[in-house]
């Protein structure tokens, strides 16, 4: 279990966005978490991005639930250069979603990178996924980017890192 938790960096959105950057991140952390509250737009497929990269590079598999609906996907190739994380929005417009998506060992510069991510809406449903990013470089930037429509004006998002007990 991690000894602290200590606040990176936090964003309010004032305004509708396409992205999310948190750059020039310390590597002087064992893992990283990104915590987000957001308001739920029509079509949220978002996703994470690393270093820039666009390349598709990136895999995921997740299991949802919407209280009437179970399933899981798998992607190789996933989101355009992203890890993709959230299925399309089957909730109401304005609903709160919590986000938690987890890095680990996100300096290291001899593995591939993986990620959990869990999200929730009362409204709508809950998803666990799991992500990964085959590059071996140390991350240092992190986008967490719409795959279509915009992220919403008042959603926050804070970046923590975890250092080692």
């Amino acid at each position: 279990m991690p000894a602290t938790y200590e606040p990176i960096a936090t964003t309010t959105l004032g305004t509708a966005a396409t992205e999310v950057t948190f750059s020039s991140i310390s590597g002087s952390y064992t893992d990283l978490v990104l915590v987000i509250t957001q308001t739920a737009t029509t079509t949220n497929n978002h996703g994470i991005r690393f270093n820039n990269d666009t390349g598709f590079n990136y895999s995921m598999t997740s299991i949802y639930g919407t209280g009437s609906v179970a399933g899981s996907e798998r992607k190789t190739t996933s989101g355009g250069g992203s890890v993709n994380y959230i299925f399309t929005n089957n909730g109401s417009t304005g609903a709160i979603a919590t986000v938690l998506i987890h890095i680990m060992n996100y300096s290291n510069s001899s593995t591939y990178k993986s990620l959990l991510a869990r999200w929730g809406r009362p409204d709508s449903g809950v998803q666990a996924s799991v992500g990964l990013w085959q590059n071996t470089a140390a991350i240092n930037r992190i986008d967490y980017v719409a795959g279509a429509g915009n992220i919403s004006a008042g959603s926050t998002f804070t970046l923590y890192g975890i250092k080692a007990a």
